[in-house]
């Protein structure tokens, strides 16, 4: 996808969900890469999907209700999947608020939906069939901030042993 059919499709989602005419919005961008990530079985939610497609997820909270747009832009040809609470990859229909594929074009998927505070929210970006993966770019904007989840304390207890691990392993190579 070039520059002009990029900005044209973006101008197209912008009026399609109403942005240009919103006072105040917060946006989110964040971009990825699902190529060798973890699987999931699309085909539970859309037939003649994948059932081995590669995936990412985003786990946020929004600080104000109100109306957040999401658009994925891919390499591929791209889904997005929204869930209220937790996300479980082996049953992708449970906690589903919304879903998309094909916005305006393969690549292309998002929707709107509208988000409330003190509720976590996991929203999954993947492709429709089992090759499809690659980069993508996430946008999510609405009248106030996506706060991205703080990683549980045991995450934070793996990093620490594992830069402890390699700070031992690498002073047991210098002192050599």
């Amino acid at each position: 996808m070039n520059f002009d059919k990029l900005l044209r499709a973006v101008l197209t989602i912008c009026a399609l969900f109403g942005l240009m005419s919103t006072a105040k919005a917060d946006f989110h961008i964040q971009r990825g890469d699902t190529t060798n990530s973890p699987t999931l079985d699309v085909g539970a939610i859309y037939l003649d999907a994948g059932n081995a497609v590669p995936y990412d997820v985003l786990t946020f909270e929004v600080s104000q209700a109100g109306t957040y747009q999401f658009l994925v832009m891919a390499e591929y040809d791209s889904a997005t999947f929204l869930y209220a609470s937790d996300f479980d990859v082996t049953s992708p229909t449970s906690n589903l608020l919304r879903h998309n594929n094909d916005l305006l074009s393969p690549d292309t998927s998002g929707f709107v939906e509208f988000l409330v505070p003190t509720v976590r929210y996991a929203l999954v970006v993947s492709g429709l069939h089992d090759n499809d993966f690659g980069k993508y770019s996430l946008t999510i904007g609405g009248p106030g901030s996506v706060i991205a989840a703080v990683p549980e304390p045991s995450t934070w207890l793996m990093l620490g042993l594992g830069l402890a691990a390699v700070s031992f392993a690498r002073r047991g190579a210098v002192q050599r």
